[in-house]
């Protein structure tokens, strides 16, 4: 049973971006019933989750490299700037992680073998040997892991209908998929700057190569920077394409291919991720996936009964007309997920802690379906098509392509499963 923890209890006020939200979860708000919280990386996106946390847990750390948003002194056992001394507390249950992409990977491993369960901000990994290394520390733990990838759980629960809808037969036999992200930012080049006073730029770097210091790279702007991130493909791609393929039902074993273009900027001390993309994915079966950027979000399912566009604003066609006289089951939807309906993302988590069971957003769906994406980036870096065995994670006949699975770490911020 979990003890009750608080920022009052430690004799520092909670300050007002961190103030509970109403939680929907009432079987976790008993006073003997609240995991203690530990929040990594507290910027503009880091501040939301754990507000959210706050919900389900109680809050009684937080961690981020740049002091300007900690909202106070930091090292006072309820701030910090190294997330190594948050995770070695032994009173700290959950940790949420919305750190730029290159960091999640390493602190999400660390903080399992620490004995914690995490709630990680999408996509989960830089790479995919960092897939494959926080799959194993998943299985190797038994900790539970949510991807924020809250598409699968809100929304309306759209995407989720969309789902049902393909698995209910509505749409017949799928014959194209296309998911479409929105472009990504240009910019560039930029200069480099005096680094800010309150921020740690060595340890904001950490596993990337060292760097002078550019503001553009830090904060918001790192997702459009290869070192860091993985540009719009992997940004936005996170959500729609893994919605696409829980939809198409991505197999375990056989090949896919990935034919993907769009231009690479080349400018020194730019933004050096493609910002437009169209790209061919083949599943096992032949049936085609278009991931492009597009003007309008979301994802479209076309089949041989009829056609449906699904984003966050709604789910539109045919077969959803159809629906007025012929409804779904009543448990359509709630079969999607085990045989019920997940609600809340973030609560959707904190069941799992209590129940052990599996997370709507698990790290081994997310991994297969960032997968795809990393694969994409890489046929556009490479300029030609890739075949990707399902069942053996590998790249056939292209020993160059294969080596791209993982990236050198800096010394002394190497990942370490031990």
């Amino acid at each position: 049973m979990f003890q009750r923890r608080s920022f009052l209890a430690a004799g520092t006020a909670i300050p007002y971006f961190f103030q509970p939200i109403p939680s929907w979860a009432h079987h976790l708000t008993s006073p003997n019933d609240r995991p203690a919280v530990g929040a990594i990386g507290v910027g503009g996106r880091g501040r939301s989750i754990a507000k959210n946390a706050a919900s389900f847990g109680d809050l009684v750390a937080r961690c981020d490299v740049d002091t300007a948003h900690l909202g106070g002194d930091p090292d006072n056992r309820t701030r910090y700037t190294d997330y190594q001394r948050l995770l070695d507390r032994d009173d700290i249950d959950v940790v949420t992680i919305a750190t730029p992409d290159h960091w999640h990977v390493k602190i999400a491993v660390e903080a399992m073998l620490a004995g914690k369960d995490v709630y990680c901000e999408k996509p989960l990994t830089l790479t995919i040997d960092e897939g494959k290394q926080i799959t194993q520390a998943v299985k190797k733990t038994g900790r539970v892991l949510q991807v924020g990838t809250q598409q699968r759980s809100e929304f309306g629960q759209y995407f989720l209908k969309a789902v049902a809808m393909i698995r209910s037969g509505r749409l017949g036999t799928l014959t194209k998929v296309i998911a479409s992200t929105g472009g990504g930012k240009t910019g560039g080049p930029f200069k480099t700057k005096p680094v800010p006073s309150t921020l740690d730029w060595n340890r904001w770097l950490g596993p990337a190569p060292m760097t002078p210091y550019i503001p553009e790279r830090a904060h918001v702007n790192f997702r459009w920077w290869r070192e860091y991130a993985g540009g719009q493909m992997t940004d936005w791609g996170a959500h729609h394409v893994d919605i696409a393929l829980w939809g198409i039902g991505l197999p375990a074993k056989g090949k896919i291919t990935i034919d993907g273009k769009g231009p690479v900027p080349t400018v020194a001390n730019a933004y050096n991720m493609p910002a437009q993309f169209d790209v061919d994915v083949r599943m096992p079966n032949g049936l085609p996936l278009q991931l492009i950027t597009g003007i309008r979000q979301g994802v479209k399912f076309e089949g041989s009964k009829g056609n449906l566009f699904v984003n966050r604003g709604g789910i539109y066609g045919s077969p959803i007309d159809r629906l007025k006289d012929d409804p779904l089951p009543a448990n359509a939807i709630d079969k999607v997920y085990g045989g019920k309906t997940p609600g809340n993302h973030m609560g959707n988590f904190f069941e799992c802690v209590k129940s052990r069971d599996l997370p709507i957003s698990d790290a081994f769906s997310h991994h297969r379906a960032v997968t795809v994406l990393h694969l994409a980036n890489l046929s556009i870096e490479l300029k030609r098509k890739l075949t990707w065995d399902l069942a053996t994670e590998e790249i056939v006949g292209d020993p160059e392509a294969n080596a791209q699975q993982k990236r050198k770490q800096r010394k002394g911020f190497e990942l370490n499963l031990a």
